[in-house]
């Protein structure tokens, strides 16, 4: 019975200690996104809250948690204030199975990826929920909208993660990073490096994961849910305080979430661009720290210079590009592995 309660709360330690972590992180990272736009806007961005305006994102926290929650008469309150509390659980949930580092992962389970998917999939609950107990037509139908457009994209992503899983033999996120260990650099006598990682031989996946997860997240150039010009603030219009900022916690941390798994998927995850001195005496968790700032100032850079698309535009880029090429490249890359014994123990 100790020995259970022990590993129970080391749990619990960990868990927390990853959740605050990745909170402070996700502060930084908004402010690292409004700043990026700003440069590319030839403007300062926040810069007077701390130094650097390095306090911003905790200021803009209070803000929200002192404002007074506003709930319309006609809502319907229970759904109402739980559809946030579900976005951001969810999002945060996700986390348990994301590694760090080679042993630095909550829970280190064999069909991690297939969690992921599962509570991304269950993500769009959340706007659903929220579009409709608004009671209000502006929220509900943006709600619709966000909730075909991250159903539309999760196809795609799903035949890009098979494409992985294929190269890999494992859905342990774990696995698939150490399986990048081997790859076209080290068949021609290299050592291992960011030419074995899967964004090579697998680029337009990678290109495809990279433009899907900007849908699924509901970034520019596919924010449609929160277009201004049609639906005012999409599914979040008639939230204000608290509820509001649990809404935008979530998506950020959907966000990074991606920002994670193409780092994990593509990029090696925790391995070294070259595996010789100095980069192999880096920890690795500093590694996929910058592999997921990175990818998450691509992200940014998108918001700042692609123009939003129109709806139709969105559905059909998601429907008739994405899922034939994604189901085309899983028959490639399944006859490739198959036809040249590269299939993995």
């Amino acid at each position: 019975m100790t020995e259970i309660l022990i590993a129970v709360g080391l749990v619990v330690l960990q868990s927390v200690a990853l959740l605050v972590s990745l909170l402070i992180v996700i502060a930084f990272l908004l402010l690292a996104d409004r700043k990026v736009w700003a440069a590319v806007q030839m403007r300062r961005g926040p810069n007077v809250v701390g130094p650097w305006g390095l306090f911003q994102s905790f200021a803009d926290l209070l803000k929200f948690v002192f404002k007074e929650v506003v709930i319309p008469d006609g809502a319907n309150k229970g759904v109402f204030m739980i559809a946030p509390l579900v976005t951001c659980i969810l999002a945060l949930s996700a986390w348990a199975v994301i590694p760090l580092d080679e042993g630095w992962v909550i829970a280190d389970i064999n069909v991690g990826i297939l969690f992921l998917f599962a509570i991304s999939s269950l993500g769009v609950y959340g706007v659903i929920m929220g579009g409709w107990a608004s009671n209000s037509k502006y929220p509900f139908l943006a709600a619709l909208r966000s909730a075909a457009q991250m159903v539309s994209y999760e196809v795609s992503i799903g035949f890009v993660i098979i494409t992985v899983l294929l190269c890999a033999g494992s859905l342990n996120l774990s696995e698939i990073v150490l399986s990048q260990k081997l790859g076209l650099g080290t068949s021609l006598g290299l050592p291992n490096s960011f030419l074995d990682w899967y964004w090579l031989p697998l680029l337009p996946m990678f290109v495809v994961f990279f433009v899907s997860a900007l849908a699924e997240t509901n970034r520019p150039p596919f924010d449609l849910v929160e277009a201004e010009s049609e639906l005012v603030a999409g599914f979040m219009v008639e939230y204000s305080s608290t509820p509001y900022l649990l809404f935008m916690l979530g998506e950020y941390v959907a966000i990074t979430t991606m920002c994670a798994m193409t780092a994990i998927l593509f990029m090696g995850g925790w391995l070294p661009p070259i595996d010789i001195p100095p980069f192999s005496w880096i920890p690795g968790i500093v590694w996929f720290l910058i592999k997921l700032c990175f990818v998450f100032f691509m992200f940014a850079m998108v918001k700042a210079i692609v123009p939003r698309y129109r709806y139709d535009q969105l559905m059909r880029l998601g429907w008739k590009v994405f899922l034939p090429l994604s189901l085309l490249w899983v028959v490639v890359t399944a006859g490739a592995l198959v036809a040249f014994g590269w299939v993995p123990k």
